[in-house]
């Protein structure tokens, strides 16, 4: 489940290539989930770091506060 909701994310992912050559990702719908990269790739695989380190924290938040979680 976890999994698949990452990887759905992923999926909306948007990515910009800057001006040295060096890229800059980001998940519209996750506030705060960035990323950079040397190259494509290594934004890729920060940004699922980010993503995975962002629904730490909201699972944690969302749990203490009583409520369902990732609305992402």
């Amino acid at each position: 489940m976890l999994r698949d909701y990452i990887n759905k994310a992923l999926s909306k992912a948007e990515y910009d290539k800057l001006e040295d050559d060096t890229f800059f990702g980001k998940i519209p719908e996750c506030p705060g989930v960035i990323a950079f990269g040397e190259t494509l790739y290594e934004c890729q695989n920060e940004l699922k770091e980010a993503l995975e380190g962002w629904l730490i924290v909201k699972i944690r938040h969302d749990k203490v506060a009583g409520k369902s979680c990732i609305s992402c």
